[in-house]
């Protein structure tokens, strides 16, 4: 038997191990053995069967909870066995809230009590009521970002998008009792940090550690921050590699879009709003890295984190709100799409980290030999759909751009690039109008 989460060995007992057993109530609850050493071998302990009849009274006084002591016997020497079971209300020693995380004690202090004792009495920081705020204060555009973003997401009935504001917050889970929560204000509040300090998004571009070459802060709802966020890295913080081939400009990105997408998405949604520390995104010229507060959810670790988990989000109010937009699904998936998108677009999985009391996520930039190696693959493609025009064309010299695009699965704007192609390569004319007109291939008498 070995240290864990469960279990913990004394040798001899003093009053301060009352904080052990409050530690252990307050998380999943555990075994506490007096008279074993670290590695869990019996040495026996004095006086044993007084300890028996005082350590019960001292755990009533001091923490107001009934733990049972037994008293044990091997190879002729006694020890003592609390067993704790865990508390649904925070239990303090003297003040103090302690708490058992692996093999260790820890205090809980500032935001983390707070947020303990907000989850021991049911609830979570975001669904904390805001008594001065208004429905009459959100901002009417927010909720019709939203209604466009959940009608996108097709998660709900269509009729729900003609509901009122009102009803949409009863709807949403975002009322208590006639107030409305914190996560109302962060969703569709104009300025949410006029509740909520530091509910904004921080972007810098760094030559190196210590030398920031620009800045920019992100502020308003969550929603717009999302997408304000994306843009504003897509279109002045990320050089695009580009190449041509034709007259068709092919862009590639240092890092898959659709990844920073889920990792800025997750960043927002699943921050500790509680901190009044913003999100803060790096961007260096071969790497980028995205850092908010909080911590993994109950139950994960950065070994696990392909995994799916049932556990329930830091935030679930914000949470919900963001799956009905179709912004979020699970974060087991979530953190499975961001790997393999990055594995697909040739560079190394994002690295996780916890640190500075929050996650981050680091990417690594797409090399220009890969860069090159991604270029070759679209050139092949391109090859191959410009073959599939040519050979949809001998068969019917009469098919439309919209007919191409449904058949090749592609857009008509994708179709009228490789027609352009075609062309310039004069491999194929047209003869007569867009409308009514023909296709020929030049050499082909047929066509």
């Amino acid at each position: 038997m070995f240290e864990s989460q469960n279990i913990e060995f004394k040798e001899s007992w003093r009053d301060e191990y009352l904080k052990w057993i409050c530690g252990f109530a307050n998380a999943q609850g555990g075994k506490l053995f007096i008279g074993k050493n670290d590695n869990g071998e019996v040495i026996g302990v004095k006086e044993s069967e007084n300890l028996a009849i005082e350590i019960p009274n001292k755990v009533r006084d001091m923490l107001g909870i009934l733990v049972d002591v037994n008293l044990l016997e091997e190879a002729g020497k006694k020890y003592l066995e609390i067993i704790i079971e865990p508390y649904p209300y925070p239990v303090n020693y003297k003040g103090q809230y302690h708490y058992r995380s692996g093999s260790t004690k820890q205090e809980f202090k500032g935001n983390a009590l707070n947020k303990f004792i907000l989850q021991k009495a049911g609830k979570h920081w975001d669904s904390v009521t805001l008594p001065h705020l208004k429905p009459e204060e959100l901002d009417a555009t927010a909720f019709d970002l939203f209604k466009r973003k959940e009608a996108k997401s097709k998660r709900v009935e269509p009729e729900t998008m003609n509901e009122s504001s009102e009803l949409l917050l009863n709807h949403l889970h975002l009322t208590d009792n006639g107030q409305l929560k914190r996560a109302a204000a962060l969703l569709f509040h104009n300025d949410p940090e006029k509740f909520i300090t530091g509910a904004f998004v921080k972007i810098g571009y760094f030559e190196n550690e210590s030398d920031l070459l620009f800045q920019n802060e992100i502020h308003g709802n969550l929603f717009e921050q999302v997408d304000t966020t994306i843009d504003l890295l897509l279109t002045k913080y990320l050089k695009a590699n580009i190449s041509y081939e034709g007259i068709t400009r092919i862009e590639t990105l240092p890092y898959p879009e659709d990844a920073l997408r889920e990792a800025i998405i997750n960043a927002i949604a699943h921050k500790e709003y509680s901190s009044g520390t913003p999100v803060q995104i790096k961007v260096y010229r071969n790497r980028l890295s995205i850092w908010n507060d909080g911590q993994l959810p109950q139950g994960w670790s950065l070994e696990n984190l392909r995994s799916p988990h049932p556990s329930k989000p830091n935030n679930p109010d914000l949470a919900n709100c963001f799956f009905r937009a179709g912004l979020i699904e699970s974060w087991g998936r979530g953190i499975n799409k961001m790997i393999t998108l990055c594995i697909e677009s040739g560079i190394p999985e994002p690295e996780f980290k916890t640190d500075f009391g929050g996650i981050q996520i680091i990417f690594m930039a797409l090399q220009k030999s890969v860069v090159k190696t991604t270029e070759k693959s679209i050139e092949k493609s391109i090859e191959k759909t410009e073959d599939k025009i040519i050979q949809l064309i001998r068969n019917n010299n009469r098919i439309t751009i919209n007919q191409l695009a449904k058949i090749l699965n592609l857009t008509p704007g994708a179709i009228n690039k490789q027609i352009a192609s075609l062309k310039q390569k004069k491999l194929i004319q047209r003869d007569g109008p867009d409308k009514g007109g023909s296709w020929k291939i030049p050499g082909n008498p047929e066509v």
